[in-house]
C-alpha cells in the first residue's frame, strides 16, 4: 500500500463547470463524511499526497497546473474526476482547451520529461459521491477493484446475458469489456 495512513488531497479546478467541485465537497457533508476514513483536503500542493483534477485542463490554467502538479512531493496520486479531466468532456476539442489529463500528461513528458505517477479516473458527469470515495480507496489500496472482465453464468442464460450486454454497450456512456463465459470453459 503506498499510503498506509491519511490521504491529503490538494482540489484542483482546471477548467470545470462546478458540478464535480460540488460533489467533492459533498464527501466531506456529515453523510459521507470521508474525513472518518483518513481523506482531508489540504490547501497547499505541498501538503497534498494526491492531486485531484475537476475539468477540462484549459490553455489559460495549464502553467498554474504544472506548477501545482510539480509542487506535490513524491510519491503522487492524481485522480482525475469528471468526464472532463478523464478525457476533456464535451470541450475535448475546443480551442481553449488541451484535453483531459492524458494530454496534460503528454505536455509534462514533452516539456519537462515527467512520467505520470499513479492515475485514478473517475468517469461521470458529474460522478456521484460513492464514485469518488471508491476511487479513492482504490488509490489507498483499502479495496479490491469490484469491476471484472469475466462473468459467470448458468447456461441456460447465456443468450440472454449477451443480449442484455449488447443492449447496454448501445445505450450507456461507459460500459467495460465484459465476456459471457460458460462455467468449466
Amino acid at each position: 500500500m503506498m499510503f498506509k495512513k491519511s490521504l491529503w488531497v490538494f482540489h484542483l479546478n482546471s477548467g470545470s463547470c462546478n458540478g464535480c467541485d460540488i460533489e467533492v465537497l459533498n464527501i466531506f457533508t456529515p453523510k459521507q463524511d470521508v474525513e472518518r476514513l483518513g481523506i482531508k483536503l489540504v490547501g497547499s500542493p505541498r501538503h497534498a499526497d494526491a492531486i485531484a483534477f475537476t475539468g477540462p485542463i484549459t490553455r489559460e490554467c495549464l502553467p498554474k497546473a504544472i506548477e501545482a502538479f510539480m509542487a506535490v512531493p513524491e510519491p503522487k496520486i492524481v485522480l482525475a474526476i469528471g468526464s472532463c479531466a478523464c478525457g476533456g468532456g464535451i470541450w475535448f476539442d475546443s480551442y481553449a482547451v488541451i484535453g483531459g489529463i492524458k494530454e496534460f500528461y503528454k505536455i509534462l513528458k514533452e516539456k519537462h520529461g515527467i512520467e505520470p505517477p499513479t492515475t485514478i479516473y473517475i468517469p461521470g458527469c458529474p460522478p456521484k459521491p460513492e464514485a469518488i470515495i471508491y476511487g479513492v480507496a482504490l488509490a489507498r489500496k483499502a479495496v479490491e477493484q469490484k469491476q471484472k472482465s469475466e462473468i459467470f453464468v448458468e447456461e441456460s442464460d447465456i443468450d440472454d446475458a449477451a443480449t442484455l450486454f449488447k443492449e447496454a454497450t448501445s445505450t450507456r456512456h461507459f460500459i467495460p469489456k465484459i465476456e459471457v463465459i460458460k462455467r468449466g470453459e
